[in-house]
């Protein structure tokens, strides 16, 4: 039997690999993913139950990008991180939510092209 190589990464055919419905999709992952890193989990790449198209940095490096570019504010990443932590989108129907589902929407609409 020969020695396995532990620095090698496992190939993925791609067949197996789940994407993301949308954009809310892949920031609820994501929020979940540093939740579970917070919480003391190690994450290694390819190593969950189910296997992703990008790994929870691809995205922080997305919002980075885009609130350097200054497409994201301040208060779309508030937003973002308030309600992902509460893994529902704001409602509009509530008066106390109408701004922050203004400010959702619009961060998600400029994360869907690059996601």
């Amino acid at each position: 039997m020969a020695p396995r190589d532990f620095h090698t990464p496992k190939s993925s055919s791609g067949a197996d690999i789940q994407t993301f419905d949308s954009a809310e999709d892949a920031w609820f992952w994501f929020i979940q993913a540093q939740a579970a890193k917070n919480d003391g989990a190690r994450v290694s790449a390819g190593q969950g139950l189910v296997s992703r198209p990008c790994e929870p940095v691809d995205i922080l490096k997305v919002v980075d990008r885009l609130y350097r570019q200054r497409r994201l504010l301040m208060d779309h990443l508030l937003v973002l991180r308030h309600y992902g932590r509460r893994l529902m989108a704001p409602d509009p129907r509530r008066v106390k939510e109408a701004r922050a589902f203004s400010l959702w929407t619009e961060a998600l609409d400029r994360m869907t092209p690059i996601l």
